[in-house]
């Protein structure tokens, strides 16, 4: 199957999953997703009926991921808004065409806020955690942390925290209750495990050591793709005593799928190997080394 084909099939996937995990376990019981999904639905419970959560999952996320163009590039802005049009024709499915009653209590797990906080988030997290690891995001918020996060002295994974946080306060106060707003940080807990185990790593720079015999033909690749500093050295095959080089290389989460198509493509034989990194700490991150 061809990757591109592969990662769509993927994608969708990733979107029925998202919204099984939100329509049939958080939204019946009033529990609130995280970032802009969980946005979407206080503004569904505020607004006229004809204000769906499905609209706002696209009036939302879709400006975000325009946004985050420039940053993450065209084919991650179209799987982006490709996987969030499933999650929202999805949850509109279920909700007002499927015969499943969503209207009052989960159909798995009634009215009990924990299995729902829980299950809602593990399912819901595992969408998400699907939906990066093949090309995309499934929440706008995330696009705006890679942007923003670092010009504010935060980790990526610290500014959706916060933008959780806040979200979560302001629900506290409309509703005039915490009961929902204290579970919902039990489900956004559980999705953020979840997005973890899926993806191996939420907020953290990813260090590329590359060893080709290729290496002018796999940089030129990496830099016209990305436009990042890339580091060279010499290096030599211990068993082999072929002469190689160790290219290293500092990308974001959503782009370790690019990059190493890029240099397999390249070099069929080069050895990647990827590791987190707590921080990056450079004056400009596009400049070349």
């Amino acid at each position: 199957m061809n990757q591109t084909v592969k990662n769509f099939f993927m994608l969708t996937v990733a979107g029925i999953i998202n919204a099984i995990g939100v329509t049939m376990f958080l939204s019946p019981v009033n529990l609130y997703d995280s970032g802009i999904s969980g946005t979407s639905m206080l503004l569904d419970q505020l607004t006229p009926e004809g204000f769906t959560l499905s609209l706002f999952l696209i009036l939302l996320n879709i400006p975000l991921f325009l946004f985050g163009l420039k940053k993450e590039g065209k084919m991650f802005t179209i799987s982006s808004i490709y996987v969030v049009a499933i999650y929202s024709l999805v949850s509109y499915l279920i909700t007002y065409v499927l015969p499943v009653d969503v209207s009052f209590a989960s159909p798995l797990a009634e009215q009990d806020l924990f299995l729902c906080a829980i299950f809602g988030g593990m399912i819901s997290g595992m969408g998400s955690g699907m939906a990066i690891r093949f090309g995309g995001a499934m929440d706008g918020i995330e696009v705006l942390a890679v942007i923003f996060a670092k010009r504010l002295g935060l980790s990526v994974g610290t500014f959706v925290m916060i933008y959780n946080v806040v979200l979560y306060v302001i629900i506290g106060c409309l509703k005039a209750s915490w009961i929902l707003p204290l579970y919902s940080i039990v489900t956004y807990a559980a999705a953020l495990k979840t997005v973890d185990f899926i993806v191996e790593g939420l907020d953290k720079a990813k260090g590329a050591i590359i060893i080709t015999s290729k290496a002018k033909e796999v940089c030129k690749a990496l830099s016209d793709e990305f436009g990042s500093g890339i580091t060279m050295i010499d290096a030599k095959g211990y068993y082999s005593n072929d002469e190689k080089t160790m290219i290293y290389f500092v990308v974001n989460r959503f782009q370790i799928g690019r990059m190493r198509n890029l240099v397999h493509a390249n070099d069929q034989q080069a050895f990647v190997s990827i590791t987190e990194i707590s921080d990056v700490f450079a004056s400009n991150l596009k400049g070349k080394n």
